[in-house]
C-alpha cells in the first residue's frame, strides 16, 4: 500500500469556532474565493466530495455537492495557532499544547543583541512587515551597508533578507543558522528562515532560493513511526523544511505548484523502484504565498482550477495499491483585509481501490485523526496523538 497525500497549503474551508479569538471570524478560504471570482471550476475535486465541506449553510458557487468517489469530510486544527509548522505537525500527530512565539513588534534585545554581535553586523528593520515591502522599502540601504533585513510576520519566524550581490548565500546561512542557536526555549520560533533577493532599487525581486531552519519535532511524528517500520518517506517541497529533515529517506524542492506536481507524478511513477510500503508527501506552496498572503483571489482561483486539472493527471497515475489524500493545513483568505492565516477548518478528500465510496465524514476534532489514519493504512506501529477513523474509510486493503 502506498499513501500519497499532498497538502494544499492554505486551502482552508470555513472559520473554526474560535476563529474570532484569532481575528478570523466569517474567514472562509474556499468558499469567499468562489463568490470573490463568481464559481470556481473544480470537476476533480467535486467528485472526490468537496461541495459537501462547505461551510454552512453557504455553498462554494460551482462545486455541488456530489456523492463521493472516496471519502471526504472536514479536519479541525486542535493546536492554538494557524501557521505551517502547527498545521503540517498537528497532520502528523503532535498537538501542541502552547502556540508558537510571535514578534508583533519586532524581537527583543536578547535575541538582537548575541544575533548582531555574532553575525558581525547591526541589523535593519526588526519589525513584523511583508517581506516585499521591506525590500523595498530598506533594500537600497542595505545595497549601501550590509547590513542584513531582519523581520516577522504574524507567524511565529525570523526572517533575513539579504540581496544576493551584496551578502553570498553561504553566509546568510550561516546567519540563519546563529539565529536558530539564538531562538530557543521561550523564543523557540517555529522558523527562521533565509530570504535573499535580487534586483536594483525599485525593482527588487525575492529568488527561489529561499531556505528554511526549523524547529525540530519534540517528539516523534508520523514520519518518524513510518521510518521505524522500514516505510520509505518521499517528502515534496518544503515537507522536508518543516520536519527538519527528520524520518524522511528522500526529500525532491520544488519551486511553485507546477514543479511539485510534476515531482509528485515523478515519483508515483516509479515503482520498479519503490517498496510495497510507501508515503509520499507534498506540499503545494503557491495558494499560499503567491495567492493568501496577496489578498490576491483571482489568482488564488486560478491556481485551484490548474491543480483541480493536474488532479486528474495524479489519478490517471495511481495503482491498485494508491490511497491519495488531499488536505490542507490551515487557511488564507484572500477575500479579507488581513494579509495573513486565518483559523479554519480544512477539506480532506481520500480516494484509492482500498476505500470506500459514498463516504461523508463528521468534522474531526483534529488533523491528527488523519496521520493516524494514515498509519493504520500503513501498518504502523504509531504513537502519535489522533483517533484513527480507518474503519470509517477503508473497505479493503
Amino acid at each position: 500500500m502506498r499513501v500519497v497525500l499532498i497538502v494544499l497549503d492554505s486551502v482552508g474551508i470555513g472559520a473554526l469556532p474560535d476563529a474570532g479569538l484569532y481575528g478570523d471570524e466569517g474567514s472562509d478560504t474556499l468558499g469567499n474565493i468562489a463568490r470573490a471570482v463568481g464559481t470556481l471550476h473544480l470537476p476533480n475535486m467535486a467528485a472526490l466530495g468537496l461541495g459537501n465541506l462547505a461551510h454552512a449553510p453557504r455553498a462554494i458557487p460551482g462545486v455541488p455537492p456530489l456523492p463521493p468517489a472516496g471519502a471526504c469530510g472536514r479536519l479541525a486544527v486542535k493546536s492554538p495557532g494557524k501557521d505551517t509548522t502547527t498545521g503540517h505537525w498537528e497532520l502528523c500527530g503532535i498537538i501542541l499544547e502552547r502556540p508558537f512565539p510571535t514578534y508583533p513588534e519586532g524581537f527583543p534585545p536578547r535575541v538582537i543583541q548575541p544575533f548582531e554581535r555574532r553575525a558581525g553586523r547591526r541589523v535593519l528593520g526588526n519589525r513584523a512587515a511583508s517581506g516585499t515591502e521591506i525590500i523595498k522599502e530598506l533594500g537600497e540601504e542595505h545595497l549601501r551597508t550590509g547590513r542584513p533585513i531582519v523581520y516577522t510576520s504574524a507567524d511565529s519566524v525570523f526572517q533575513i533578507a539579504c540581496h544576493e550581490d551584496v551578502v553570498p548565500l553561504e553566509t546568510l546561512h550561516d546567519w540563519c543558522l546563529i539565529a536558530r542557536s539564538i531562538l530557543q526555549g521561550e523564543d523557540a520560533v517555529s522558523r527562521v528562515i533565509a530570504r535573499p533577493f535580487i534586483g536594483s532599487p525599485g525593482a527588487f525581486v525575492r529568488t527561489a532560493n529561499r531556505k528554511d531552519f526549523s524547529l525540530a519535532p519534540p517528539v516523534p511524528t508520523l514520519l518518524d513511526y513510518c521510518t521505524d517500520s522500514k516505510i520509505a518517506v518521499t517528502a515534496i517541497g518544503k515537507i522536508e523544511d518543516i520536519f527538519a529533515g527528520r524520518g524522511i529517506q528522500k526529500s525532491i524542492h520544488t519551486s511553485n505548484n507546477k514543479s511539485g506536481v510534476e515531482a509528485i507524478l515523478r515519483e508515483m511513477a516509479c515503482i520498479e523502484h519503490t517498496p510495497a510500503k510507501g508515503l509520499i508527501f507534498a506540499n503545494l506552496v503557491d495558494f499560499d504565498m503567491l495567492y493568501g498572503h496577496r489578498n490576491d483571489a483571482g489568482g488564488f482561483a486560478r491556481a485551484l482550477e490548474e491543480f483541480d486539472r493536474a488532479l486528474s493527471k495524479i489519478k490517471s497515475a495511481m495503482d491498485e495499491r494508491d490511497i491519495l489524500v488531499i488536505t490542507a493545513d490551515h487557511g488564507c483568505d484572500p477575500t479579507t483585509p488581513s494579509t495573513d492565516h486565518s483559523r479554519e477548518y480544512v477539506p480532506m478528500m481520500m480516494y484509492g481501490k482500498a476505500i470506500k465510496p459514498g463516504v461523508i465524514l463528521k468534522d474531526r476534532e483534529s488533523l491528527a485523526d488523519l496521520g493516524a489514519t494514515v498509519a493504520e493504512i500503513l501498518g504502523v506501529s504509531y504513537g502519535g496523538q489522533g483517533v484513527s477513523f480507518f474503519s470509517e474509510v477503508v473497505g479493503s486493503t
